[in-house]
């Protein structure tokens, strides 16, 4: 399955997620939040000679219930992924519009023959 673009301004590219997380609340203010977290493997800039290896890059995917969609699946995984470059005027971010998974690793086995 392949994800067609749905913004002029987004790219589509392929991550490696290796985790997720939801986040719903309200502040000791009142204010209230609701949002979903994506991490992604990134590998670091060698070209100075100076690091190697790879970090996380976190992501917006969307509102919490947006975890539950991918909760059921063993990370790391690999997915398409459209990502739009967002900016408040001041800084930037990128957001997740749409991941499909397209590489699934099997569930790990359970230690000493467990069972859930």
């Amino acid at each position: 399955m392949s994800i067609q673009q749905t913004s002029e301004t987004s790219t589509i590219a392929k991550l490696k997620i290796t985790g997720f997380k939801a986040n719903k609340g309200q502040m000791d203010n009142g204010q209230k939040f609701d949002s979903t977290k994506v991490f992604a493997e990134t590998r670091l800039d060698e070209s100075k000679g100076n690091m190697r290896g790879t970090a996380s890059t976190e992501y917006a995917i969307g509102l919490s219930d947006e975890y539950a969609k991918y909760a059921h699946l063993p990370l790391p995984f690999i997915a398409e992924a459209e990502i739009e470059t967002v900016t408040n005027g001041k800084t930037r971010s990128q957001v997740i519009l749409q991941l499909v998974p397209v590489k699934v690793a099997a569930p790990a086995p359970k230690p000493n023959g467990a069972t859930a």
